[in-house]
């Protein structure tokens, strides 16, 4: 009863959310305390008060990109799009261009791929001096919750990759009005 129950509950976000969560159904078929587990990092990996929704899911879309998650990165631009995030601020995001985005969102932008790199050609002072704008503009809370944002994540992609339900260069579709 419990698997099913959570099977009609992840259907039902598959459609809010526009794309499958196959390996989350897997998890329920093994374990659905192993689900319920994942489950409960949801609030943490979805913690924002302070951080405007501009920033939050710029840091959430560069950290996927990174992950090189596409149907990850189309479920959190559907979300965004849901919030109400400009369409075309994320396509500029998606693009890498940065002359069509606010100045407080290119620093967002390069302080996520900044903590995100996977090499060590990473510069640690600009990391460190971004991070010091971060904490000025958003405060402490907001710093926690940006961080929050990149490290939650990368966690979907990482227990599909390990499952074996990743799937890398997906195209990915931003509708703009």
């Amino acid at each position: 009863m419990l698997r099913w129950l959570i099977h009609r509950r992840l259907k039902a976000e598959e459609k809010k959310l526009g794309e499958s969560v196959d390996y989350l159904h897997h998890v329920v078929d093994v374990s659905p305390a192993a689900f319920l587990r994942f489950a409960s990092i949801l609030p943490f990996a979805n913690s924002r008060k302070v951080l405007p929704k501009d920033a939050w899911f710029v840091a959430q879309i560069v950290a996927l990109q990174r992950e090189d998650c596409g149907p990850c990165l189309q479920i959190t631009l559907n979300l965004a799009r849901q919030a109400g995030v400009d369409g075309s601020l994320l396509r500029a995001v998606l693009d890498g261009n940065c002359h069509e985005l606010p100045s407080e969102i290119v620093d967002v932008l390069r302080f996520a791929r900044s903590v995100t790199a996977d090499d060590d050609n990473t510069d640690v002072a600009d990391a460190d001096a971004l991070r010091e704008v971060m904490r000025k503009r958003y405060g402490d809370r907001g710093l926690i919750e940006l961080s929050y944002a990149i490290a939650g994540s990368r966690i979907p992609p990482t227990l599909k990759r390990c499952l074996g339900y990743a799937k890398s260069c997906s195209v990915v579709t931003v509708n703009v009005p």
